[in-house]
């Protein structure tokens, strides 16, 4: 990769790639100050559901999933007509996705990127505006791969105000831990305030399903 970051559950017993093989189970996000957050992994292999249709079905193509994962959002998106492609750094996931059928790449959004300046729909959505740790180095990235026109779909922490970086660790359900990574998590309301000075303003905040997502456009 072009900026060497450790990965999402890389490392370790690799719970992230192992959890992804088995399409089911948790994983388990700990912060070194000792909180922890269950994320269900069964969700990310399914199809796309209700509320991932909804948001796409807002959005114009063609689509940039960043962390696609499997490629829910990626297959849905092609389903609903829209030219799309998925990146992520686990090869493990890149190669279920591709036997699958679907274009997804295994590339850090940091790498240099196909149609760099002509997404107009670019997702960060499952969490993923944490890669890295450093959600303005993330959406001033997001902001070069964009169409002039083009829109940043964050989903954002459910709690409005909540910023903070840190490094963290996965769990499997076998207890098996990954090696250290940075992440972060962002509300809504931080998010718009780190969005404007990347150049980006926000056009809609919105929640669904218990989920929370911010749409962003290049301010002019």
């Amino acid at each position: 990769m072009s900026q060497l970051i450790a990965s999402f559950g890389a490392g370790g017993g690799e719970p992230y790639a192992r959890a992804l093989e088995a399409q089911g189970g948790t994983l388990y996000l700990h912060a070194l100050d000792g909180s922890v957050a269950a994320m269900d992994v069964a969700r990310w292999s399914a199809d796309a559901d209700a509320t991932d249709l909804r948001l796409l079905r807002m959005m114009r193509g063609p689509v940039l999933d960043i962390g696609c994962g499997p490629g829910r959002m990626v297959k849905a998106s092609l389903e609903l007509g829209r030219q799309a492609l998925g990146i992520d750094v686990s090869p493990t996931v890149v190669r279920r996705a591709r036997a699958a059928g679907l274009p997804v790449l295994e590339l850090s959004v940091f790498d240099e990127l196909p149609d760099e300046g002509a997404w107009r729909t670019v997702l960060l959505i499952d969490g993923n505006i944490g890669i890295g740790g450093d959600p303005a180095a993330l959406l001033r990235r997001c902001r070069e791969l964009l169409h002039p026109r083009g829109e940043i779909v964050v989903e954002t922490h459910p709690s409005a105000g909540r910023e903070r970086a840190f490094q963290g660790s996965v769990t499997g359900d076998d207890g098996r831990r990954s090696g250290v990574f940075p992440w972060a998590e962002i509300g809504a309301v931080p998010l718009a305030r780190v969005a404007r000075e990347k150049g980006l303003r926000t056009v809609q905040s919105w929640s669904a399903d218990g989920r929370t997502f911010c749409r962003l456009r290049i301010s002019r």
